[in-house]
């Protein structure tokens, strides 16, 4: 079972304090206009705002459909029943008093394109220029909105400093500086924690492969460092498996195995397999970037696989952190270079691993 999108996701764990604030925000008569909903990449930001979006809209069920109390159940989250009209209208984008915007997907390269496009943008101005088909709230949600150029941003701007009456507009972001500060102070923030690990494992055991163990759930969960989006990415693409093979190859640090760096050098350059180089190469620089975060702050990271600490401690005591530093900016520059001039992938592999020595 693959999670659904965030439109049509019920299920929402580990934000119950942001969620609070959201509601208490609502109750108090004072709602802002806008809100920049922030956080680390795949811990559920759109789904938060899209399950805010279903209970101000709510209000637009008529009374015969109306199958639950204008409050939650329990009066402390924002969950609307499943079964609720408004439910399934905003799962299937039938909502005329929601507007959402979003990175397009390109079939060709089968990725999320870097850009939300400026046109998506500018149909919002129109849409919160109508009234409101049902007389309550226009909800706009922009999800990734730290994607949009500075024609987009500006587009959001000049809404938010003259914002129509019962509007409420929703804005996440990864990396919330890449806004204009402009749109931040029109904005109130709220901050996302990464998932706990035992949220990621849950979520592992609802929506990743079946029959996976407990235990490797719990490998993914740490490797994903809080997010579910990594760890679903990682559980289907063979992820832990690369990893394993990863610390096996680092293991003899300060020394390497030269034909095995070879061998996986090849094996990742191969036809078919861009996924798993990139893989593997987002891998090597999280490691690097996590054994330099031991080593300034002290304290073994949970071990993803055994014998990583002891590793992490030889290589932190024998080496020192200006080292650390300087091979992970090292080895993060040489994948970024292979990316960018589409260099030779064997090479950038062997040159990443062979940078360690």
């Amino acid at each position: 079972m693959t999670a659904p999108e965030a439109r049509a996701n019920s299920l929402l764990l580990g934000h119950e304090a942001a969620e609070g604030v959201l509601l208490a925000a609502f109750r108090s008569g004072r709602l802002p206009h806008a809100w920049v909903i922030a956080g680390p990449p795949g811990i559920g930001k759109a789904t938060l705002a899209f399950r805010f979006a279903r209970f101000l809209l709510r209000g637009e069920e008529p009374a015969s459909a109306m199958l639950f109390a204008p409050e939650p159940v329990d009066g402390n989250n924002l969950a609307v029943p499943e079964s609720a009209p408004i439910f399934a209208r905003i799962a299937a984008g039938g909502c005329a008093d929601l507007c959402s915007v979003a990175r397009p997907f390109d079939e060709k390269s089968g990725r999320f394109k870097d850009e939300i496009p400026v046109d998506d943008v500018r149909r919002i101005p129109p849409f919160l220029r109508m009234t409101s088909a049902e007389g309550g709230w226009r909800v706009v949600v922009v999800d990734g909105a730290d994607c949009m150029n500075r024609a987009g941003q500006n587009a959001i701007l000049k809404i938010l400093e003259e914002p129509p009456p019962n509007t409420v507009l929703l804005l996440t972001a990864s990396n919330p500086g890449a806004l204009l500060p402009t749109i931040r102070s029109r904005a109130r923030l709220l901050m996302l924690e990464p998932l706990p690990e035992k949220a990621v494992a849950e979520l592992l055991g609802k929506y990743g492969p079946e029959d996976m163990p407990g235990e490797e759930r719990i490998a993914l969960a740490r490797l994903a460092e809080g997010s579910i989006g990594k760890a679903l990415a990682l559980a289907s693409g063979g992820g832990l498996a690369l990893y394993r093979d990863l610390i096996a190859l680092l293991m003899p640090l300060p020394g390497l195995d030269a034909l095995a760096v070879h061998a996986l050098a090849d094996k990742l350059a191969r036809p078919g397999a861009d996924e798993a180089f990139t893989t593997v190469s987002e891998l090597l620089v999280w490691w690097l970037m996590r054994l330099a975060r031991f080593g300034a702050r002290g304290g073994v990271p949970p071990e993803v696989v055994p014998g990583e600490a002891e590793l992490s401690m030889r290589l932190v005591s024998a080496r020192g952190l200006d080292w650390t530093m300087d091979v992970w900016e090292k080895v993060r520059g040489i994948f970024a270079e292979a990316d960018r001039a589409n260099l030779d992938k064997r090479q950038a592999m062997a040159s990443a691993f062979f940078a360690l020595r």
